[in-house]
This record gives C-alpha cells, structure tokens and sequence, in this order.
C-alpha cells in the first residue's frame, strides 16, 4: 500500500509540472503542497526560450505579489525551486483552485513574464468532526423513512482529498444516506428503516465514519447517541424550507441578517421550539449569532466579501417534545468599495541622466484592488506638472516614463506621486510616492561674473603681486561644474601675455609677473577663459583690461637751459633792463602723468636774491627791481622745479646772468672765461706736487702778513675767524720794489689762494690760474670809476671761479671765512692800486 501510495505521488509530481502560454502570455505550473524546500518547480529559461546567460546578464529577478516568497530564481541556471515549504490549507483554505503569482522581471531592457504556480491539494488532512458525540432523540412510532441530517465532517483538503463517503455501524433500525450539496461538499442522513420502540431498546450507540478519497484514504469518527422518546405527534415546519438574504459586507455587530420561523401543531411543551445551528462551518458560529428563542440571525464577527461571498447556514427547530425540523439559510455577501487600490513597486531606476530622451522607463509598478466590479477597477494617475507621464502595459501593469526634456539645474529631483482611484461610490484612492533624482550632464557653460573686468595696478610694483581675480559659476555639479582658467594667447607690445601676468588656474587669481612702468605702458587687455571639467568641456570667455597707475618715479627734466658737464650757460641782461624784464625762461617736463606731472619753479638761491623772480607756473625768470651799479656783473641763480607728486621730486637748474652795458665784443669774449676753467683738469701730478709745496710756502708769508694787518683793518674789514674745520685761506699780495718803482704801471703780481684741510690728498688738490687778467695801469686810460668797476668785477668773477673748486668734495666758494678773505684781499688790492 505504501508503495502504491509513493508511485501514485510521483506520478502526481511528474503530471503536475507543465507549462502552458495563457491568452495574456503567463507560463502556468502546478506543484503539489508540503514539497520540500529546494524542489524544483521549473526551468524558466528552457520555457521562456531564453538563454541561461541572459537571465544573468540581464539581473533577472522573481518578483512575487504575495508577502511572503514561496519561490527563488537561479538566475545561473534558469530553475525555479520552491524556497519555504508550502501548506495549501493555510495558504488557500478552501478556495479551489489555490495560484501563487509572481513575475519573472528582466532589465535593459525591460521584460516581465507573468508566471502562476497552482498548488495541488496532498491528502495530508483527516476528517474531523466538531464533537466526538453527537446525542439524537427521536420519539417512537416516528414514520418509516424519517430522516434525520446529521452534522458533516470538516477536512482541510480539497477535492478528492476532501470527505468523499460517510459510514454507519451495522444495525437494525437506521440506514444512512450521503446527499451532495451544491457546493460539491458531502453530508449524511440518517434514514429510520425500523420503527423504534423504547420499550425494547430506549438506546441506540451508532458509529458515524467519514472518508476521504485520498490515498492512503484518511477518516475520522464521531459516536452517535440516540434516545427514544417518548410519542410525540407533530414535528415543527419551518415557513419556508430555504430562507435567502443580501447582506452588505462590514455590517456593524448586532445587524440582523435574517428571521426563521417555524410553528408546531403540538401543544404545550411539544409546541416550545427552540432553534439551533445544524451542520454549519466553524466560520459561520464565528461570523453570526442565532437568538434560540426568536430565531433572528445577526452579525457577530466583521464580514468581509474578500473573504467569502457567500456563506450557507442549516438552522434546526426543535420543540419541547424533541421533535425537530430543518431548513437552509443563504446568506449573499455584497461588496462594498472598503479597500483602496495598492501600487506594488517592481522596478525603479532612481537616478536617470538629464539628458534621457522622451519615453525612457523610469520605473515599472501594478495596481491591485482586493474589490470587484467597479469596485476593484482602478486607474493611475500623476500630477501634470512633471515631466513624467505613464504607460499602461498588461494585467494592471504601468511604466513611468519621461515625456519632456529634462534640466537638473532647473530641478535637480522629482517626488513623483502616483495616485491610484478605484470606480466606487465613494471613490477610494491611494498614493505612492516615487523619488526620481536626475543624474549632471555637462550642458552648462561657465558663465563670468563680469564680461568685463578693470583691474588696477601701480607701476614699480613687486613681481608676483595679485592683481585681482575673476570667477565664473558653472551650474553643472562635480566634475562637469570644476573650473580652471588660463589666458589666450596674446601679445603686449612686443612680449606676450604670459610675461606680463600670470591667471591661477584654480582660483582665477591674476598675478604680475614683472614691475610695471606706466610711461611705458599705460593698460592692457588679456581675454581669460573658464573651462569646466566636464567631457566634453565647455567654456566661455571674459576680458581683464589692467590699468597701471601712475606713480611720482620721475622728477622734472629740464629742457631748458640743458644741465650738462660743462659750465652753464650764461644769460645777458642789460644794465638798462626795468622790472619785469624777462631774462630766460626755464622749461621742464615731467614723464609722470596727472598731478604728478604738474610743475612749479621758485628760486631756491641766488647771488642777488632781491634781483629775480621766477614765475611759479611758467618759469620765467624776470627782474623784480631796475638793475643798479653795485649789483654784480656775473649773477648765479639756482632755480628749483618741483613736480606735485606724494612725495614730491624736484630737480636744479643754474643760470648765469651777467649784467652787461651792451653787447660788445669785449663782453662776450668776457663770456669766454668760465670755459677756460676747466681745461686746468689736465695738469699731471708732478705739477699738483710742486703746486702744493710752493702754495704752503706762500700761504704761510700771508698769514703772517693778514695777522699784522688785521688789527689796524679791523674797523673797514671785520674780524676775520679761522674755519672750524681747520682750514686755512690767506691772500697774499707780495710787492716788488722793483716793479713799484717803474713807470707807474699796476704791478705784475698774481694772487694766489690756496684753501687746504688737513689731510688733502693730492687728487683732491686744484691749481689755479692767475686770478686777475692784465689790467691797464693808467687809470687816464678808462677812468678811475671804470677801473674800480672792471676790478670789483674780476673780483667777484675771481670769487665765482673758487666757488667751483671742491676740497674733500666741499665747494671752494662755501668754506667759512672765505668771503671775508676775499673781501680783505680785493681791499688791499684796490688800496695799492690807487697808491700807485
């Protein structure tokens, strides 16, 4: 027997595994329950006539619709084996036939192929009565023939497997019979074929057996009582054998479904009916309540059409004699729209390029509703304000794809809510947010802040000295959003860009590269571009236009009259000139610009200073007073040109004016002179050697004379007073008896001075010609005043000419005592003179 039951399963197993193509395209299996885990229900890729590398390749996945995944997919091999063992009564009850859905999902592209797996019934379940005793009282001399229902055996299994046969122990009074109800499902009656008499037996012990028509068959048992009462005459009668109602599902407690009512012609207690349950499922005692004495049935338990639609009661009335009768109750369960559609999410890409074209599958979802009718048609929907749009597949299944270009920049993620609406009254709906989040794609050029920069610089500047930056944003991200920029090629006169500045290419900081010099180069402009990082980058460009800044670097150069290392030249001004006369005008210019360039003159120093003005702003040099006899015939002025920069820079330059009677041949060739003066530079050192022994020899005779002379001239001539820097000055005026005594001509003596400071070298020692030209002696000759005025001049050209001769770099001319000393000389001289 355990044999045949084994093969017979095999067989089951073998039959139950086929695959079939449905009119929607679902691959159907069958696999029977409490298979163990691991047994293979099936090759998918062998029926779905794909290869086994593409289900990897293409990360096929099983997708169940129930909460808990019965099946698992090898992807490797393409089998589908069952993955937690599978009890179809706990799964499906009663309901015949039970599917387990689930669908085979494929990406890139997308593909899904619906499969059901029906789970075959295994007679694994026995019969069961609801008590192990039933008690049965019937009256005697009850009729020949008198049925007598009898509660039915409950088994979980189905089919076959379910109660196929009921059976009653031998005896002589009562037969049983099986009747089928509509649904399919089997019950027994027990048929009186003997009247009873409770005089001969007042009890009866029956054994009621249910079978099932599994193999190996399972049964079950249950021990009826049956007591013989006592006569009664009439039996209850139910107003109507089958009683049928509607009742909407989710009716509150305590509705009443319905009313049975049955009457006896008894009196008395034979006449008190009481009702009860007759054979009902242990689900109808849970779900409703029947009142023994009024027979009203409510609801006891929540009703759920989802559940059942309709549910099948036996109700029995029994009055006080024990006599009985039946009837049936239906009871049609309406829906009612109580439950909202669900979106069941099955594929999501949550990160899409912005650039994904129109009708790109964004995700893959289906719409269920547990409802019927209209009840459970439901309809998606989105809101119209997104790029997104959906598309209806099969079997409820939706896609979410683009229907518009998209821009991260402008909105960089998308909550899409899909809301899914079923046709009740009223409408339920439900919401599933997807989140869509879009990917950068390099679409967005730098862009600068300023087209236009103007940096600013000062010349004479440090190199590498930061100018400025500029700055461009790039809407992109990451990568596709770093910036770098660099200069364009290009030229600043004849050196290029890259000499002048240099652009960090990270932080777009402009740098100088080399000092500056505004009079050279007053701006230029460099185009800079900003690339981002993206594949392939783009870029976009800006000009910097750097302007230098002028700086007060250059003092005032004088055009006029040109400083060069000869003697300055000398102005002619006659003796005659008035106020105002213009003498010279000084011209300068400056190469700096602005204020900068801006010049004033004054007269820093002069001979005469109360002689000449000099304009502020023109440079004209004029006479301020008539020129007068005792002025100076040879006039030096120092003339100072200052520019208005901060800080200021300046600059000299020296005129020699000479006052002249008129423009002889005699003053010119007296304009000659200073030139001469520096032709002395060219004696040898022998000479300066000779020069400086004689010099000392003679300057010690003058001292010794002037210390004589000093205190008898002390009135006319003032104090003389040695240098505090130990020099020496001494005129001397040696007399030769000789020449005195001739025919009364000036003597041909020559004055010498010599100015030494302790510790002079030899190069810094000058020999000097002869102070005075030969004069004529006769003072009949030009004059006495003429000869004092020609004298007085060749002093003060005499002292002009000292002024130039430096010791230790010390000008002759400023050396204290000097002017003291060449006033006593010119003196003495002039005393002698007339003395003669």
């Amino acid at each position: 027997m355990a044999n045949r039951s084994r093969t017979r399963q095999v067989l089951s197993f073998a039959l139950c595994l086929w695959v079939s193509l449905a009119e929607g395209g679902t691959s159907r299996y069958s696999v029977p329950e409490e298979k163990k885990s691991g047994s293979l229900v099936a090759n998918i890729a062998k029926d779905l006539n794909v290869a086994v590398g593409t289900l990897s390749a293409r990360r096929a996945r099983l997708v169940s619709k129930s909460t808990r995944q019965y099946f698992e997919l090898n992807a490797r091999s393409g089998d589908v084996r069952i993955k937690e063992k599978i009890d179809r009564e706990e799964l499906c009850g009663q309901s015949d036939p039970c599917v387990l859905q689930f669908e085979i999902v494929l990406e890139n592209p997308l593909q899904l192929y619906p499969v059901e797996v029906q789970i075959e019934d295994v007679n694994d379940n026995s019969p069961k009565f609801s008590k192990s005793e039933f008690g049965l009282q019937i009256p005697e001399q009850i009729p020949v023939n008198t049925r007598f229902p009898l509660e039915r055996a409950q088994d979980a299994d189905i089919g076959t497997n379910g109660i196929q046969s009921y059976a009653i122990s031998s005896n002589e009074h009562f037969r049983l019979d099986v009747q089928t109800h509509s649904d399919g499902s089997k019950y027994a009656e027990l048929v009186l074929e003997k009247q009873l008499d409770r005089e001969a037996q007042a009890q009866l012990m029956l054994i009621l057996t249910a079978a099932d028509g599994g193999r190996p068959q399972r049964t079950g048992t249950a021990q009826i009582r049956v007591s013989v009462l006592d006569n009664n005459d009439n039996f209850p009668q139910f107003s109507q054998s089958v009683y049928r109602t509607q009742l909407p599902e989710n009716s509150p407690r305590g509705t009443l479904v319905t009313r049975v009512e049955a009457s006896d012609l008894d009196e008395g207690s034979n006449a008190e009916i009481t009702y009860s349950y007759g054979q009902v499922p242990e689900r109808v005692l849970e779900l409703f309540q029947l009142n023994p004495s009024t027979g009203e049935i409510t609801v006891l338990g929540t009703i759920d059409y989802e559940e059942a639609t309709m549910y099948e009661m036996e109700i029995q009335a029994t009055d006080g004699g024990g006599l009985y009768a039946h009837c049936k109750v239906l009871v049609e369960i309406e829906d009612m729209n109580d439950n909202a559609p669900e979106v069941t999410l099955t594929s999501l890409s949550s990160t899409i390029p912005e650039d994904s074209a129109p009708g790109t599958v964004v995700a893959l979802f289906s719409v269920r509703d547990r409802d019927s009718g209209d009840n459970g048609r439901a309809a998606c929907s989105i809101p119209g304000n997104v790029p997104f749009a959906l598309k209806s597949t099969v079997q409820n299944y939706y896609e979410l794809v683009t229907r518009g270009p998209l821009d991260r920049e402008a909105v960089a993620e998308y909550n899409i809510s899909i809301t899914a609406t079923d046709r009740g009254a009223p409408r339920l709906a439900s919401e599933r947010v997807i989140r869509v989040q879009l990917s950068d794609v390099n679409d967005n050029p730098p862009v600068f802040t300023e087209q236009s920069y103007v940096m600013y610089l000062k010349e004479n500047n440090l190199p590498g000295l930061l100018i400025g930056s500029v700055h461009a944003a790039d809407l992109d991200t990451e990568q596709n959003a770093k910036v770098t920029y660099s200069a364009l090629p290009g030229d600043v006169g004849d050196l290029p860009f890259s000499s002048y500045v240099s652009i960090n290419s990270d932080s777009g900081h402009v740098y100088a590269l080399r000092s500056m010099d505004y009079e050279r180069t007053r701006d230029f402009e460099v185009r800079v571009r900003a690339a981002d990082g993206g594949s392939p980058p783009l870029s976009s460009e800006a000009t910097v236009r750097v302007v230098i800044l002028d700086e007060n670097d250059n003092a005032p150069f004088l055009l006029y009259p040109l400083q060069n290392s000869s003697s300055p030249a000398s102005e002619l001004v006659p003796r005659s000139a008035g106020p105002g006369y213009l003498v010279t005008k000084v011209v300068a210019v400056d190469g700096d610009s602005g204020q900068n360039s801006w010049l004033s003159y004054q007269l820093l120093r002069a001979t005469d200073p109360g002689l000449f003005t000099v304009g502020l702003q023109s440079g004209e040099v004029r006479t301020s007073r008539p020129v007068t006899s005792p002025d100076s015939v040879k006039q030096k002025l120092l003339v100072l040109v200052r520019d208005n920069g901060d800080p200021p820079r300046s600059t000299t330059s020296t005129l020699n004016v000479l006052l002249v009677d008129g423009f002889s041949e005699a003053h010119l060739q007296l304009l000659d002179v200073p030139q001469e003066e520096g032709q002395q530079d060219t004696l040898t050192l022998y000479l300066v050697i000779a020069l400086s022994c004689i010099s000392f020899l003679f300057l010690l005779s003058v001292v010794t004379v002037i210390a004589t002379r000093l205190y008898k001239a002390r009135q006319g001539q003032g104090r003389y007073m040695a240098s505090s820097r130990n020099f020496y000055c001494e005129p001397s005026f040696p007399t030769n008896p000789a020449d005195t005594s001739g025919a009364g001509t000036l003597p041909q003596s020559y004055c010498y001075e010599v100015c030494l400071s302790t510790g002079s070298g030899t190069s810094e020692f000058k020999y000097l010609r002869p102070l005075l030209p030969s004069v004529p002696a006769e003072p009949s000759a030009a004059g006495g005043s003429v000869l004092d005025s020609q004298v007085r001049s060749h002093v003060e050209e005499w002292k002009e000419s000292l002024s130039e001769v430096s010791v230790h770099g010390t000008p002759f001319g400023i050396v204290p005592g000097f002017d003291r000393v060449c006033s006593y000389c010119n003196e003495n001289w002039l005393a002698g003179n007339q003395n003669h």
